[in-house]
């Protein structure tokens, strides 16, 4: 009869968070192409087995610390999108939004796009549909505010997807949590970046 790995550990924390912080951690300080299998159950305090039966391989774990932020992500700008809120104030917390949780997530973002080309096609494929859904959510609110006249649309949704979100995928190069500025600080100020260069 095949063995089930346990699901927590001794203080009941599940086996599957262990594993994602551990891995998340050495990622983060050695790379993901140097740290090994062996290094992450060790870290975890786990067998090789249980990191198999919740994750595929390597692979799977390096997704995966990239889909949970961003299905936390999803939710969050789908409940901004869908509030009764004028148009404006919907993208303004969205833009914001999406800056403070990738900064509360910083190892995270740095280790997935210092790594994703080490991700097989299939799951590369997955990751880009993953995060184009993200970003036409996005982009479907900036169009919407085109449409009725609350912003220019001197300056077409996709580039200014992309200038938003090419300022979000750098903040693990520079951002310090020691630093002069709070993640709210960071973010009202490029989500305010935003809106200037939307408005008529």
């Amino acid at each position: 009869m095949a063995v089930v790995p346990r699901t927590t550990d001794g203080d009941g924390t599940p086996v599957p968070q262990r594993l994602l912080a551990a891995a998340t951690r050495l990622f983060a300080e050695q790379g993901y192409d140097r740290t090994s299998v062996q290094e992450i159950v060790e870290a975890a305090g786990v067998t090789k087995g249980a990191l198999y039966h919740y994750f595929g391989s390597k692979d799977d774990l390096l997704h995966e610390v990239y889909a949970r932020v961003l299905r936390v992500q999803q939710e969050r700008l789908d409940a901004f999108a869908n509030a009764d809120a004028p148009v404006e104030e919907r993208l303004r917390r969205a833009a914001a939004d999406v800056v403070v949780t990738t900064i509360e997530n910083l190892d995270d973002a740095m280790i997935f796009f210092r790594s994703m080309h080490h991700l097989s096609p299939e799951k590369n494929k997955q990751v880009r549909a993953e995060r184009r859904r993200y970003h036409e959510r996005f982009r479907a609110l900036i169009e919407e505010g085109q449409e009725t006249g609350v912003f220019s649309r001197a300056t077409s949704a996709d580039l200014v997807v992309d200038y938003h979100f090419g300022s979000i995928h750098h903040l693990s190069t520079w951002y310090r949590p020691e630093g002069p500025m709070t993640s709210t600080e960071v973010a009202d100020q490029l989500a305010d970046l935003l809106l200037r260069a939307l408005r008529p």
